[in-house]
């Protein structure tokens, strides 16, 4: 089987070549792993399986697929995620009144505002 043609690094500003299918080369190998990280808990295993499928399906349904932050500021916005109102990391819990449907501006926002606190 013939070798894979070097391409360019995926790291920004790096001159160097690979032949690797993650795309970066040995320098920055380590780039690769990404979401996978050895050690993270799968999305089962953190609590978002099978249930927490279906409870972010009824919360959409409830809530229109609408943003309900906009909604609340009168704008009616696409909603592309559930939110826990409080975050499960300070007591909350996946019961439906914890949960909201967010765009995704609104989510970006709402967690920058929590990490800051």
């Amino acid at each position: 089987m013939p070798m894979r043609a070097p391409r360019p690094c995926r790291a920004q500003m790096c001159r160097g070549t690979t032949t690797a299918s993650h795309g970066y080369c040995q320098e920055h190998a380590h780039l690769s792993s990404g979401w996978n990280k050895p050690g993270r808990a799968t999305a089962q295993e953190r609590g978002y399986g099978h249930d927490w499928k279906k409870r972010r399906d009824a919360a959409m349904v409830r809530d229109d697929w609408l943003c309900q932050p906009c909604k609340r500021e009168g704008r009616l916005t696409p909603a592309v995620e559930v939110d826990h109102v409080i975050p499960k990391s300070q007591g909350g819990t996946d019961d439906d009144d914890n949960l909201q449907a967010i765009c995704d501006p609104c989510h970006k926002a709402k967690t920058a505002r929590e990490a800051r606190c």
